[in-house]
């Protein structure tokens, strides 16, 4: 892994970890290993602790006495939870959007509208919701609350583990998703607030039923496994 001065190397760590926990490649209940990861990225054990306690706080792993740090559970009721918190929290982000964009910022925001309809042309639902959140940190930015910044940079990591079961959804989806999250950028831009939020819970809603399906669909094919491997 390649380090950035600019960084503290506790949280280019955390970061390391946290792909790799939203991407599935360490998946919940997992053991982390300080030592495997102190040796594998070439620091200390001090280093990943610092990293394992910022991970903590963005919900992506829970830290055990003498167990140490394991995945974080996905399951339904997290996943309802996550949505209840960020329906709240993103609505508020774009309401305040609304009240203190200047020009500069407006154009910033038509670019990403045409991004997104780009990546929906494509079909390619990563980088879609990637630029979706994008947007909402260009939003962040804008508001420059550092309270709900705060709040906002710990959700993220778990919004982004979420919407990472969502990529075998279909291109219809796709669209649907789209056509939810555009009055989103549009109430911003005529500075209707209450709408731009309204429309947020729905694209959270849209988005958290997505994430519902595929975890129900992802635990019967494991209940099928162990199912099978028991025979």
């Amino acid at each position: 892994m390649a380090f950035q001065a600019s960084i503290s190397l506790s949280e280019q760590i955390a970061k390391h970890i946290s792909e790799q926990i939203i991407t599935g490649e360490l998946v919940e209940g997992e053991r982390i290993q300080e030592l495997r990861i102190a040796k594998e990225l070439d620091v200390s054990r001090g280093s990943v602790r610092e990293a394992l306690l910022i991970l903590q706080r963005t919900y992506l792993i829970e830290i055990y006495p003498r167990r140490g740090a394991v995945v974080s559970e996905m399951s339904a009721q997290q996943v309802q939870n996550l949505f209840d918190t960020s329906m709240m929290i993103l609505g508020s982000l774009v309401q305040r959007t609304s009240e203190r964009w200047r020009q500069h910022d407006s154009e910033q925001m038509n670019e990403l509208m045409q991004q997104l309809d780009e990546q929906v042309r494509l079909g390619d639902i990563e980088k879609f919701y990637d630029h979706v959140f994008l947007f909402l940190q260009t939003c962040n930015g804008i508001v420059a609350n550092p309270y709900l910044t705060d709040i906002f940079a710990n959700l993220l990591p778990s919004l982004r583990r979420s919407y990472f079961l969502t990529l075998n959804t279909s291109r219809r989806e796709l669209q649907e998703a789209f056509v939810l999250f555009r009055p989103v950028i549009d109430a911003i831009l005529i500075r209707k607030g209450e709408q731009a939020a309204l429309f947020m819970e729905d694209f959270c809603r849209h988005l958290r039923n997505l994430v519902l399906d595929s975890l129900a669909r992802m635990k019967q094919i494991e209940l099928a496994w162990a199912q099978r491997s028991r025979r």
